[in-house]
């Protein structure tokens, strides 16, 4: 079949928009530029930034855990010189001697200062910023216990607080330590990326001999092989051999994915059980995996609006905190007149209280922990404030071919005109006849049949179609042109039916007798019913733009039950049906291909790209989703849902137990006996500390 002048001649031109529009996609997605990001450094030096920043944050982890277990074990003997404690045990002065007071002196200065040392540099590094915050508390009050117990242990009458002291700088270690582990934990998603890529690849030399190499040394153009069960070096195609693929770590696709000569595969993804050949096509900075590094490192390092919200409330913490102490000191000194000793013993407890420890963690755990979520599952998130903002989605619109649809012709229907033969049949015999051609209407047409039968004399019919002898039997397939010219005659419904919802319709006649039709179209994606029906439990209305005919629209928005659609729309004319859509009122989405639809991704109150391995198109996009599935909007936009929960879930605890916990530092209910002290503040501010890190690890997606 001459399919060139095939397709001019069929009646149903208004397939034509749905062909070059799968045909523009198809080009999209091989031709554009990948994404150059900001960050303009030389690769290895980045990677070399992100290692040294990666180290430095090891380091201090490490720091805090020495710090806590040498604190720790000088705290023991505080706790037994200390005369208070020996009161409480019932031990009197039994292990009490001559200089025992100089010697908890001396002990307690070293945890001050050993110990407390994070918490005092800390200190000097808010007030320089002129930003108070925790470590400010948290300085204050081993300062002001730590001076003044050793002024006591040098002649001033009152209580020694050494244990107070080393108890509170003990706790807060730990929490820190906890916390860094944590957050440790929470960042491990580019540990984990960068641990995908082998160390060596096996280079093709020109004599045909294999090479092991470093990566670095791989450049573009270059040929690999690829052994069973091996990971892949970087990105390319493949030149040679079939194999299957596992790309779950990068694309969180679990099932392998058949991958043959001309298929493009990611570098980091883990070969099944065949040898292949790749020609490298991109290395380095360049290579997915390397984007998908940037892209966690940008959503990890920017501030969104609820960060910028908890940054406001960790200061006005602070303010709350220094008033706080300076109103309970007042109040027990000047109304209560309490002794001095007592005072500063609720002004510290105070202050250890209301440290904002957890409100500086509760945000940027839960970002960490959203952000190895998505990757993981291919979710990319470039822009956090965008991210955010999808939890208000109103509208989201959706381009049709590649997102909604397959990108590619497929049968849709098929209809048995005089019951000869059945479905099955009629297409295993248009099958035998199509399988010269590269159409996509014939390739629509091979794709739906297993096996093929022998064709033999196989003639064009000019600009009409195709006939070949199929076991012995004359058959067509041909447009309804031919059956015009021929004067064929049909009466049925199914087929006025599918020719109204803009489908390709091609005839098959066995004998010169007409047998039945086959209906082709875009396949509608059965992630796209979900996707929708999931929308709309959310309240969010479903659109879609096209630049499809309105029959062809009118169809795929019937079949996936849309809100609106938009056909006919030219691709600089998406932005301004996004614009129409928001002056609705609505907060809108796009989700598209990234490249042609780059003015509607950018208008939109978020954009997200939709695409598959390298050919990610990011340029605009707030969102980058790995696979062409709409059910993956619909994710972000639950995850956005859940992360949000969780950070508001954390917010509040961080900052509500103040509610509760200053008025009990104060002592307001002294004269219930309930009181508390320093180091059982300390205790439950790092509970909370400890409560807010293992709430953000439990971020669950409805």
């Amino acid at each position: 079949m001459n399919h060139g002048e095939h397709k001019k001649e069929l009646d149903n031109n208004h397939h034509q928009n749905d062909d070059d529009n799968i045909d523009n996609k198809q080009k999209n997605a091989t031709g554009h530029q990948p994404h150059e990001y900001k960050d303009h450094e030389d690769h290895s030096d980045h990677e070399s930034h992100h290692h040294d920043h990666h180290s430095h944050h090891a380091h201090m982890v490490e720091d805090f855990r020495k710090r806590f277990w040498i604190s720790l074990a000088v705290t023991v003997p505080i706790l037994a010189l200390s005369p208070m404690i020996q009161h409480f045990l019932g031990l009197g002065n039994s292990i009490r001697f001559t200089g025992d007071l100089f010697i908890n002196f001396l002990i307690s200065s070293f945890v001050f200062f050993y110990g407390g040392w994070p918490f005092l540099k800390g200190l000097y590094d808010e007030l320089k910023d002129k930003s108070p915050g925790m470590m400010t508390l948290i300085a204050l009050a081993i300062t002001v216990a730590y001076v003044y117990s050793s002024a006591v242990v040098f002649g001033v009458p009152g209580k020694i607080f050494f244990w107070e002291l080393a108890t509170l700088v003990v706790i807060m270690l730990l929490g820190h330590w906890i916390e860094m582990r944590s957050v440790m934990g929470a960042s491990r998603a580019l540990e984990e990326l960068a641990k995908l890529m082998p160390s060596e690849a096996h280079k093709l030399m020109e004599d045909g001999s294999a090479k092991e190499v470093p990566l670095d040394e791989l450049r573009s153009g270059d040929k690999v092989l690829i052994k069973p069960g091996e990971k892949i070096p970087a990105d390319g195609n493949i030149t040679e051999g079939d194999t299957t693929v596992n790309e779950a770590m990068i694309t969180g696709e679990s099932k392998p994915v058949s991958k043959s000569r001309g298929d493009k595969v990611i570098g980091g993804a883990i070969n099944g059980e065949g040898s292949i050949t790749v020609e490298i096509d991109k290395t380095g900075k360049d290579s997915f995996l390397s984007q998908v590094i940037d892209m966690v490192r940008e959503a990890q390092a920017s501030k969104s609006k609820t960060q910028n919200l908890a940054d406001k409330a960790a200061f006005w913490l602070t303010i709350i905190a220094l008033s706080a102490g300076v109103i309970t000191m007042f109040v027990w000194l000047a109304i209560v007149h309490e002794s001095f000793v007592f005072a500063l013993e609720r002004t510290v407890t105070v202050m250890v209280i209301t440290c904002p420890h957890a409100l500086g963690l509760a945000i940027p755990l839960v970002v960490a922990v959203s952000t190895a979520i998505s990757a993981k599952n291919g979710l990319l998130i470039r822009n956090r404030a965008a991210f955010e903002a999808a939890r208000n989605l109103q509208a989201i619109i959706f381009d049709k071919t590649g997102t909604l649809t397959q990108g590619k012709f497929g049968v849709t229907d098929t209809v048995v005109l005089n019951g000869k033969l059945d479905e099955k049949e009629l297409l295993s015999y248009a099958a035998a006849v199509e399988q010269n051609s590269e159409h996509p209407i014939a390739k629509g047409i091979l794709e739906s049949v297993e096996n093929f039968k022998k064709v033999s004399d196989f003639k064009s019919i000019s600009g009409k179609g195709a006939k070949g002898k199929v076991e012995g039997k004359e058959v067509m397939v041909v447009s309804p042109g031919y059956l015009r010219e021929n004067d064929i005659k049909y009466s049925n419904g199914k087929i006025d039916e599918l020719n109204s919802q803009g489908k390709t319709v091609v005839f098959v006649l066995v004998d010169n007798e007409l047998q039945g039709a086959i209906a082709l179209a875009d396949i509608i994606r059965e992630e796209s019913k979900a996707a929708i029906a999931q929308l709309k439990e959310m309240g969010i209305q479903a659109m879609m733009l096209t630049g499809d005919n309105k029959q062809v629209a009118d169809y795929v928005a019937k079949e996936l039950g849309l809100d609106d659609y938009f056909a006919e729309v030219l691709p600089n004319e998406k932005a301004d049906k996004v614009k129409e859509v928001q002056s609705r009122g609505m907060v809108v989405a796009m989700t598209g291909d990234g490249v042609n639809d780059a003015p509607a991704l950018a208008q939109a109150d978020v954009g997200i790209a939709i695409g598959a391995g390298t050919d990610v198109a990011v340029e605009t996009a707030d969102i980058v989703l790995v696979h062409s599935n709409p059910q993956d909007a619909v994710d972000i936009i639950a995850l956005s849902k859940a992360t949000y929960r969780k950070m508001v879930q954390n917010l509040v605890w961080a900052t509500g137990y103040n509610a509760f916990a200053i008025p009990l530092a104060a002592g307001v209910l002294i004269t219930y006996g309930i009181i508390l002290s320093p180091a059982m503040g300390a205790v439950l501010m790092s509970l909370s500390t400890v409560i807010v890190a293992i709430n953000a690890r439990f971020i669950k997606v409805k």
